[in-house]
């Protein structure tokens, strides 16, 4: 995972060719570590943070238990590296990775582990050469795991990257798991670790492609509104915000997943016939990007 995070960081750094990542590391009791690293105000990127965590602690938060009260009250190790990409351009994207994997019980063989992670792609204005790129890449991640995994995560990402008092997904999804054991620790690890692989082969090629493109101040303002809409997500609804507020993680860490720069507007609507409009017609439907 601390690989993962310095590859993630170069490749990123590579791409906006201005910025770097800012790092800080905060140790704790027991080995634990935080390295947070945020990059600002790129050519490229608005915000782009890349956090790897170590932490443990004598019981776990609720967030991890809502769905396994079972291990209520069991003391906990957690590793993980996330990673979110606020663009500078509105016709690229924001993107999410996240990869974790945690320990729950006593420090011997009676202990009980998860992994869980994926990555979704949350733009404002949409392209079908981009969205199905990005879901074969994630069906490319899954293959060698079996037919039947692609489009059980993909649905399962459809379901949890979603606003429900909006009646909308936050946008065309990607992959997503969670209490993740099946098979062993070394095919679970062997999963987790093809899905943080995937994420640069995924949005590199779409950053590539859009981060040059004319905008105006239209698509502009059209940015801003959307990213109201993963701000609400991450605060109303996202168990990993949830986790790391419980957690007592530093809150700035926990709170730099969010975009720098967000605009709402009282009951907006988009006009017909306008690419804004063809974002909730088109994009923010179920759909089947690689079978369409």
């Amino acid at each position: 995972m601390l690989e993962l995070q310095d590859r993630v960081c170069a490749a990123l750094e590579s791409e906006d060719g201005e910025a770097r990542f800012e790092e800080q590391r905060f140790e704790g009791t027991g080995g634990a570590l935080a390295r947070p690293r945020v990059l600002d105000d790129g050519a490229h990127l608005e915000r782009a943070a890349a956090h790897f965590t170590h932490s443990r602690g004598p019981r776990l938060p609720s967030a991890a238990t809502e769905r396994r009260p079972e291990l209520e009250g069991l003391g906990f190790q957690a590793l993980a590296v996330s990673v979110i990409v606020h663009p500078r351009n509105p016709y690229v994207p924001t993107s999410h990775m996240n990869v974790r994997f945690f320990v729950a019980g006593p420090e011997d063989e009676s202990a009980v582990f998860w992994f869980g992670g994926g990555f979704d792609l949350t733009p404002c204005y949409g392209f079908d050469e981009d969205a199905v790129h990005w879901h074969r890449n994630a069906r490319a991640a899954c293959e060698p795991f079996g037919p039947e995994l692609y489009p059980r995560l993909k649905q399962a990402c459809d379901e949890y990257f979603y606003l429900p008092h909006r009646n909308e997904p936050r946008g065309i999804g990607g992959l997503f798991f969670d209490d993740l054991d099946e098979g062993g620790f070394a095919r679970a690890f062997a999963l987790t670790r093809s899905v943080g692989d995937h994420y640069l082969e995924g949005y590199l090629p779409i950053l590539r492609r859009r981060r040059d493109l004319p905008y105006t101040e239209r698509e502009r303002e059209f940015q801003l509104y959307r990213r109201g809409r993963y701000a609400e997500f991450n605060l109303a609804i996202d168990r990993g915000t949830r986790y790391g507020m419980q957690s007592s993680r530093r809150i700035e860490s926990v709170l730099a997943s969010m975009p720098p720069l967000v605009a709402w507007h009282y009951d907006w609507r988009p006009e017909p016939g306008t690419p804004e409009a063809r974002l909730y017609e088109r994009f923010l439907q179920p759909r089947d990007w690689l079978e369409d």
